[in-house]
């Protein structure tokens, strides 16, 4: 899948592409359920929230099928080559939970911030790209932008360690005020299967989810292969050291995958 030139130019100018529908109901059905009895497992790759309901699944591409299949999907893989001119490998895969009730904050930050800090990664050319698992709805803690923030390079943080389950590098209120007074809030919305690519810099967070709606996203981490980390000071399971070049599987993989998931349970 190719981006056209007005979508390279909204992601150039605003630091984000909102992409609806671009995996089928019966592709997010067989990743939705996985996703689940990943949840379910006991494995360190797990966080959890302080109230004991998933927050986030790393590197399931490692040990699920489906998910390999999606960590290299070609709807995923060719725009973010495509932007960057090169070759990508995968520097975190994860699965964000909202739990219905309980789901909470992720605070205001830069990814590329923690990229940087935490793992040696020389400039912000990785990305973000979701994919949507759940219907987000403005109600249910969707994913918060600020447009045109990514122009102002990588930020100052401070380290985050306590107000979660997860250790972040987050921004004061007083920037985020800043930002928000030029270029305003997005919350990107959909059906399951949209896809949303951001910039490495753009400042983002989410709002706990208080409704009875769940949402869960799956988030690759693509980088450019000459961009690969150099001092990496967390897991490899967190931050991969694995920098061979994506090779996309074929665009009906997942979808051949489904079907036999179906027939296997019927």
């Amino acid at each position: 899948m190719q981006l056209n030139a007005d979508q390279v130019r909204q992601f150039e100018e605003e630091g984000w592409l909102f992409l609806p529908e671009a995996f089928t109901p019966e592709e997010v059905a067989v990743l939705a359920r996985e996703a689940e009895a990943i949840y379910a497992a006991n494995r360190p790759e797990i966080w959890r929230e302080k109230s004991g309901a998933p927050r986030t699944a790393f590197a399931a591409h490692t040990f699920n099928e489906a998910f390999r299949l999606l960590g290299a999907h070609p709807r995923l893989i060719g725009p973010v080559e495509q932007l960057f001119g090169e070759q990508l490998y995968m520097h975190q895969f994860k699965i964000n939970a909202k739990a219905a009730f309980t789901g909470d904050v992720w605070q205001w930050h830069q990814d590329y911030g923690t990229w940087a800090r935490d793992d040696g990664m020389p400039e912000p050319r990785a990305m973000n790209i979701a994919v949507f698992l759940d219907e987000v709805m403005p109600i249910n803690g969707p994913l918060m932008l600020i447009p045109r923030s990514q122009r102002h390079g990588t930020l100052d943080a401070g380290h985050d360690t306590s107000t979660t389950s997860y250790p972040l590098w987050t921004l004061d209120d007083a920037v985020v005020t800043k930002l928000v007074a030029e270029g305003g809030i997005v919350a990107p919305t959909g059906k399951p299967g949209g896809v949303l690519l951001f910039h490495g810099n753009l400042v983002h967070g989410s709002a706990p989810n208080i409704t009875p709606y769940p949402r869960k996203i799956v988030y690759l981490t693509l980088n450019a292969v000459s961009n690969h980390i150099r001092k990496p000071t967390r897991a490899e399971w967190i931050a991969h050291q694995d920098f061979t070049p994506i090779a996309p599987v074929a665009d009906g993989a997942l979808t051949d995958y489904a079907r036999a998931y179906r027939q296997a349970a019927e």
